[in-house]
């Protein structure tokens, strides 16, 4: 029988914190935070591993969780602050947005999938009641509550997500994975209505349904 809780703390030690994560308080709510129950129950003993763990083969593909290593450092990058308000965009089955609940954080969870929605719903009512799991299109982002401190997007973009863009309050902050892998973590910020952005680190990610760049017409 898998030890979790060991499991997850050798996960924070070797992926983590030997990836410049230096948080303590991501940190601490990434040892507290069950990554194996945000997997499939035949899943659980790689629910630790270093791997962009599939969660569920949608009508789009199937869906994967960021790698711990990728989602600490763009967690660490966007300095959640507690009581700011968080978009997490392709929240999946929910892992992230209960981590980014423990710092302290207002948090809505938007998935498209409905499988995946309704699991991230029953397992957060659960483990981080106060997050606010909804459904709908990834690239809509969540207009109803916005705007929004930062918003994290749980994937590979091909596209700007411009319509997240205008979902941020002034001074907040966009992590996504731009570009097909290998990609590059990017950390966009709005200052006075403009949004720009920098590469963070090199990251690999898997592209999500509806940021996939169009084919290019060929004559």
């Amino acid at each position: 029988m898998v030890d979790f809780a060991h499991a997850r703390r050798m996960m924070v030690e070797g992926q983590v914190r030997t990836a410049d994560v230096t948080d303590l308080a991501l940190v601490a709510a990434m040892l507290e935070v069950p990554r194996e129950r945000f997997v499939a129950p035949d899943q659980t003993a790689l629910a630790y591993l270093d791997l962009d763990l599939g969660v569920g083969q949608g009508a789009r593909g199937t869906r994967r969780l960021l790698t711990p290593m990728v989602l600490a450092k763009l967690l660490q990058a966007a300095e959640i602050r507690p009581g700011e308000h968080v978009l997490d965009v392709a929240c999946a089955t929910g892992y992230t947005a209960a981590v980014i609940a423990r710092l302290g954080a207002r948090v809505t969870a938007l998935e498209e999938d409905p499988a995946l929605a309704a699991t991230a719903k029953a397992v957060l009512a659960e483990l981080a009641p106060d997050v606010s799991a909804v459904a709908g299109p990834l690239t809509a982002g969540w207009p109803a509550a916005a705007p929004y401190d930062v918003i994290l997007v749980e994937g590979a973009t091909e596209i700007l997500p411009r319509a997240l863009f205008s979902q941020l309050r002034e001074s907040g902050r966009l992590l996504c994975v731009q570009g097909r892998t290998p990609g590059k973590a990017m950390l966009y910020r709005s200052i006075a209505g403009d949004v720009s952005g920098r590469v963070i680190f090199d990251a690999a990610a898997s592209l999500l349904p509806g940021f996939v760049e169009p084919p290019a017409f060929v004559f």
